[in-house]
C-alpha cells in the first residue's frame, strides 16, 4: 500500500515543471519570430522551412512548430502545403481595413483601463510618460518598439481582461511592422515625435482615469497610423511589402 501511494506523488512532482518549461519555450519561440517579423529580418513574402526558422532562432522543433502554428492563426505566416512556409506579404488595403478593427478594440480596452486602473497601474504609466517625455527627441525605433510593447502590457493589465491580450497581440504585431517599414524606408524620413506624442496622450489619460479623454486619445493615435497608410500607398517600394516583387530598376 505504501509503494502505491508514493508513485503518483513522484509523477506529479516531475510533470509540472516540465510542462511549465514547454510553455516558456513556446512563448520564447513566438517572441523571437514575432521580433524578426516586425523588423523584417523575415521579410514579407519570403519562403522558408521550419528548419530555417529553427536555425535562425536556435530553438528546437517542438516550440518552433507550436509558434509557427500560432503565427499562422494570427495570419502572419502562411503554411503552404508541399512548399513550406511563407511570411505573409503585406496587403496595405487589408491592413488598413484591420486598422478599423484595431480602432474599435483599442477604444474598448483603453476606456476599460482608464476606468479600472489601480494605483500601481497609474504609477507605472506616469513613470513611462515621464521617460517618453525625457527621451522624446533621442529614442531610436528599436528602443521605442521595446517601450511600446511595455505600454501595451500596462494597458492590458490595467484593463484586467485576459481575453483581450490574445485578440490584440497579432494586431499590434501587424502595425508595429508597418511602423518599422514606414520609419525606415519611406523616401522622406519621418521621426518618432508624432507617434510618441500620441502615446503620451493615451498614457496620461489612463493614468489620470479620464476614460472619455483616453478613448479620444486612442482614436487620435489610430488616425495617425491611418495617415501612414496614405503615404505608404503612394511612395513605398512594393518589394518591401512582398520580397517576391522585383524592385524597380534593380534597386
Amino acid at each position: 500500500m505504501a509503494r502505491r501511494e508514493q508513485r503518483p506523488q513522484l509523477v506529479e512532482a516531475e510533470a509540472a515543471p516540465a510542462r511549465r518549461n514547454r510553455v516558456n519555450l513556446f512563448e520564447i519561440a513566438y517572441q523571437r519570430i514575432e521580433e524578426m517579423l516586425v523588423t523584417c529580418e523575415l521579410p514579407p513574402g519570403r519562403f522558408l522551412s521550419l528548419q530555417d526558422i529553427q536555425a535562425m532562432t536556435g530553438l528546437g522543433r517542438t516550440p518552433i512548430h507550436h509558434a509557427v502554428n500560432q503565427l499562422a492563426a494570427d495570419t502572419l505566416i502562411v503554411i503552404r502545403p508541399r512548399h513550406g512556409l511563407q511570411i505573409a506579404p503585406i496587403d496595405l488595403a487589408r491592413e488598413r481595413l484591420l486598422l478599423r478593427l484595431r480602432r474599435d478594440l483599442e477604444r474598448f480596452v483603453i476606456g476599460l483601463a482608464a476606468e479600472r486602473a489601480g494605483p500601481s497601474h497609474r504609477n507605472q504609466m506616469l513613470h513611462m510618460e515621464r521617460l517618453l517625455r525625457e527621451r522624446r527627441d533621442t529614442l531610436t525605433l528599436p528602443e521605442f518598439n521595446t517601450l511600446d510593447r511595455r505600454i501595451d502590457g500596462m494597458v492590458l493589465a490595467a484593463a484586467g481582461e485576459p481575453f483581450l491580450e490574445h485578440t490584440l497581440r497579432p494586431l499590434h504585431t501587424i502595425f508595429r511592422r508597418i511602423g518599422f517599414i514606414y520609419h525606415n524606408h519611406m523616401p522622406r524620413q519621418i521621426g518618432l515625435s508624432g507617434t510618441i506624442d500620441h502615446h503620451l496622450a493615451v498614457l496620461n489619460a489612463i493614468a489620470t482615469r479620464h476614460a472619455e479623454r483616453a478613448t479620444a486619445a486612442s482614436d487620435a493615435l489610430i488616425g495617425f497610423v491611418d495617415g501612414m497608410f496614405e503615404e505608404m500607398e503612394a511612395a513605398i517600394d512594393p518589394s518591401l511589402l512582398d520580397c517576391s516583387v522585383e524592385p524597380l530598376l534593380g534597386a
